[in-house]
Parts: structure tokens; C-alpha cells; sequence
């Protein structure tokens, strides 16, 4: 049995506390134990305590990692990303810097339509050696749980293409995926004369096939003016609850097109976007217990200005959630640091706040919430060491390497000295 001993931590971000999402004053405890240690036997965390009972404690033939005085924290959860596809939209960033709006450039053939045309043509192969790349740069920053979307296919061969790469992704890198289908991406072209056969196709194809072939936990959809409107919604989303799968919603993020709604309507497990969300949409969300993923980067990314209503969502006691929206479209970075200095400047979230939706409650917006997102006796040892003193510091430095060591199940698996 191989036991890992973690030691001198000037704080262990451990997030110990209830067994469910944490909302309201809850967000702001993280349950700093400073000076702090762990064991973790084969994995899995045994002891959560200070250093010097640690090194008491330890076996004799416990590997020993000394933090050096250095934040450790759970490793990060990130709720909602689309790392697999082929290509960029380097052009398409230029033209935005240029003044031409995201709609815009999806109604000239760009934006996902663009990003699908190059999918469908790579292989299995190529996309998971690029998607492997994308895998790097998450360990890198710290993140070691990442939900991933399908959505880059939009017919039945390339939908269950992408969602195989994921599926073969976690035999082939130390970070574990959430695999979601969203084939509800957008409508391609070649329907865009006629959508509702998209959506039957999507309903009566695609959704049975991934799940008879077990490929994703969740089914997501692009709710939105120009993508699927809400009855569409409301069909597709019904049609993958019947089939088992946990809702997830792309909701109100150019329009407030009363998406939050219909995800309180459906009892979907989170709301993503929502920049655009009211009051309406905040209070039915607090009702159904829907999770809101706020996604601050994509709001840069696009040079928009109008972010999430954070402080209100957790004033309201909704269970707050942060991730980076990775894409190569909107939001093309995989640092969750990063997110939580926007979340604190743009969305005046504590840094405390931003720690715990970017662990804890994420982990709970993914049912793993049991096993991973804090650092307690029981969970996974995935856990990361930033080259700081304070936890703070993540969100008050941004643009620089900040990671020291990250750890998957108890095995090192960045190494950044």
C-alpha cells in the first residue's frame, strides 16, 4: 500500500463541511488549516492535519511531499468546457478585435459552424492529439476534474466521434473527464432551411445512440435566439431526461430569453451562462435548486462587458459555480486562476467565493461532489500546490505561471520547479 504524506502547507484549502453545495455565508469558509498536512493511502485521503501530526503519524515507507510553505489546494473542477475539436478561430479573434460582433461572424459561415466544418473532417486520432494538448494545459493550471461537451459534430457520426475521444481521453491522461452530449450545439447547414428535422434528428437518433452505447452522464443544449428556442428546448432536453440524462443548459447568455426559467422548469442540474438572466430567472433557479455556471471568461474573451449576476445568485442562496467555458471560439483559455481574478474584479466575488465554486460546488454540479472538490478523509487525493503563501493570491496575481505541483490520486502529475 502506498501512502503519500503531505506536509508543511502554509494553508490546506481542505473546503470540509456539509455533504451537499455550498451557498450563501458558506461560500466565504473555506476551512483553512494552516501549517496543515494530509496522508492518503493508494489514493485516497486517510487524514487531514497539521504537519507535525502528519509526520508523526506517517509510515515509515510514506513518500513525503513538502509544500514548502506553499497554498495547497483541491484540485480544481471544471464544470464546463468544450476541449475536443479541430482547428481555431484565430481569424475570427481578429475580426472581433476589429469590431465585428460574434453574431455577426456566425452569420457570415464562422463561429461554430466554422469549428464544425474542421471537425467533421479530422479523424479520431488527430482530435484526441490535440485534445491531449488541451488536456496538458488544464493539468498545468491546476484543474483535474473537466467536464467536456461534444457539440463540434452535429450529425450522428461526429457527435459519437467526439464523445469516443473523450471516452478514450481517460485511459490516456491523469485528468478525469465528465463526458455531455450536445449535439443541440446548433443547427449545421446543411438544415438550415429546416430545423425542426434537425431537432427530430437529434431527439430520435442521436440521443438514443449515446445512450445505448453509454457515451455521456449529461445532455446540454445551446438555448438561445438563433440556436434553439425554448421549445425546441424543452422537447430535446425532455426527450434526454427520458433517456437518463442529467439537464445541463447554455441559458440566457446574448438574450434573455427566459432559458434560467425553462432549466427551473425541467429541474436541469445547472443553468450555464446567464449573463443576461433577470430576477425571474434567478429566484426560479434559488426554487428548483439549479446550479448556475457562471462563465466570466467567455465575457472577455468577446470583449462584452455585461457579466453574471453573481452577488445576487448568492445573496439568493444559489450554490455558485465558476468555470472557464474553454472553447475556440469565446473563451479560449483553460486557467481557472484566471477565471477567479475575473469573477473577483467583474463580479466582485470574494476570493473565497470564487475558490469554493471553482471546487466544491462544481464538484457537486457533476454528482461527484462525494468524491472530489475538497480536500477531506474518504475523498480522492487530487489536490494542486501553487507557489504562493495565501490563497488569495490566485485571484490577485493573473497572466503568470502559477502552479507548482498537481496531484491526481495521489501521484504527481505536474511538475513545474
Amino acid at each position: 500500500m502506498k501512502t503519500l504524506a503531505l506536509v508543511n502547507a502554509s494553508q490546506l484549502v481542505t473546503l470540509g463541511g456539509p455533504a451537499r453545495p455550498r451557498i450563501g455565508s458558506e461560500m466565504d469558509e473555506l476551512g483553512l488549516l494552516r501549517n496543515g498536512g494530509l496522508l492518503a493511502r493508494d489514493g485516497i485521503i486517510s487524514s487531514i492535519a497539521t504537519s507535525d501530526e502528519i509526520k508523526r503519524t506517517a509510515p515509515d515507507d510514506a513518500e513525503f511531499v513538502d509544500a514548502g510553505e506553499r497554498v495547497v489546494l483541491p484540485g480544481f473542477v471544471d464544470a464546463h468546457a468544450h476541449p475536443i475539436f479541430a482547428g481555431d478561430r484565430v481569424d475570427e479573434f481578429e475580426l472581433r478585435v476589429r469590431g465585428v460582433t460574434y453574431e455577426e461572424i456566425a452569420a457570415r459561415g464562422g463561429g461554430i459552424s466554422s469549428t464544425v466544418r474542421k471537425t467533421r473532417a479530422a479523424t479520431e486520432g488527430e482530435l484526441c492529439r490535440q485534445a491531449l494538448k488541451h488536456a496538458r494545459w488544464f493539468l498545468q493550471c491546476g484543474t483535474t476534474t473537466l467536464e467536456a461537451k461534444s457539440g463540434y459534430g452535429l450529425s450522428v457520426a461526429d457527435e459519437l466521434k467526439l464523445l469516443r475521444v473523450i471516452r478514450d481521453l481517460k485511459s490516456r491522461t491523469p485528468l478525469d473527464f465528465v463526458p455531455t452530449f450536445l449535439g443541440a450545439h446548433a443547427v449545421p447547414d446543411e438544415y438550415a432551411a429546416d430545423s425542426e428535422r434537425y431537432v427530430n434528428l437529434v431527439i430520435n437518433e442521436m440521443l438514443p445512440q449515446v445512450a445505448r452505447d453509454g457515451l455521456a452522464e449529461y445532455c446540454d443544449i445551446f438555448c438561445e435566439r438563433g440556436y434553439f428556442g425554448i421549445e425546441p428546448s424543452r422537447k430535446i432536453l425532455g426527450a434526454a431526461k427520458q433517456q437518463g440524462f442529467g439537464l445541463r443548459m447554455h441559458a440566457d447568455q446574448l438574450t434573455n430569453s427566459g432559458a434560467a426559467v425553462l432549466a427551473a422548469e425541467l429541474s436541469a442540474t445547472t443553468a450555464d451562462h446567464l449573463e443576461q438572466t433577470q430576477d425571474d430567472g434567478i429566484a426560479a433557479m434559488e426554487r428548483a435548486r439549479v446550479q448556475p455556471v457562471l462563465l466570466p471568461g467567455s465575457v472577455y474573451a468577446l470583449g462584452k462587458f455585461r457579466f453574471p449576476r453573481a452577488r445576487d445568485m448568492i445573496d439568493a442562496g444559489l450554490a455558485v459555480v465558476l468555470a472557464t467555458d474553454f472553447n475556440p471560439g469565446s473563451s479560449p483559455t483553460p486557467s481557472i486562476p484566471m477565471v477567479l481574478s475575473l469573477a473577483t474584479t467583474h463580479m466582485k466575488m470574494t476570493p473565497a467565493e470564487g475558490v469554493t465554486a471553482a471546487t466544491i460546488n462544481a464538484a457537486y454540479s457533476l454528482g461527484r461532489g462525494g468524491n472530489i472538490g475538497s480536500l477531506e478523509a474518504g475523498k480522492l487525493a487530487n489536490f494542486a500546490i501553487f507557489d504562493y503563501e495565501d490563497y488569495r493570491e490566485l485571484a490577485y496575481y493573473f497572466g503568470l505561471p502559477q502552479t507548482r505541483s498537481v496531484y491526481v490520486r495521489g501521484e504527481e502529475v505536474v511538475a513545474l520547479r
